[in-house]
């Protein structure tokens, strides 16, 4: 199994740590061509306006839809999600977006950095304990089509991670913890 972490802007390299500490190679996708021999790939966060751009400049967004239309899982992680909706309520003007889910997500829902908190969430799908969540200009899922599993929410019912098939995504930033839980469900989506 090897597993691409698209390395353009943000936390790719946290990506990259918590898979060697699984055994899992990696490859940084920078180039259409690092997507070949890949079994998933993890969008990290970051800034979603220039992973965006960046994706768009190099010739990655189609490749990236290709990848998502072979089957094989991706993952977002916070600035991830946001490039992996359908839609994005406040997104800049032409940001590109690789509309992989059927969610509408809201950008820095939660505010500025210095409004960033933990949540620990209950997430049926990992067991016990409640995953402890690190949320940093964090997106929000508005909407949820009607193929999307919601994975877990906040107390207020926000949902913060969603499923669609073989794709991914979380609000929080996983690979900012010692739990790796979140990355072995990852791993498993890729069969």
């Amino acid at each position: 199994m090897k597993i691409g972490v698209l390395a353009l802007q943000g936390a790719f390299i946290e990506h990259k740590n918590v898979l060697a500490r699984l055994g899992i190679p990696s490859v940084e996708v920078r180039l259409p061509e690092h997507l070949t021999g890949l079994d998933g790939l993890i969008i990290p966060g970051g800034e979603s306006t220039t992973i965006g751009l960046l994706a768009q400049k190099w010739g990655l967004l189609e490749p990236l839809r290709a990848f998502a239309r072979s089957g094989r899982p991706i993952w977002g992680t916070c600035a991830g999600m946001i490039l992996m909706a359908r839609e994005v309520v406040d997104g800049l003007p032409n940001q590109p977006i690789l509309e992989l889910m059927d969610i509408t997500v809201r950008r820095n829902a939660f505010g500025r950095q210095v409004d960033s908190f933990e949540a620990d969430l209950p997430v049926p799908v990992l067991g016990d304990p409640p995953f402890h969540a690190v949320f940093i200009r964090a997106p929000l899922v508005e909407r949820v089509g009607a193929r999307v599993d919601v994975l877990a929410s906040l107390e207020d019912g926000t949902a913060v991670a969603v499923r669609q098939g073989h794709m991914l995504a979380t609000a929080f930033h996983p690979e900012l913890t010692g739990d790796v839980r979140f990355h072995r469900y990852f791993l498993q989506l890729t069969g």
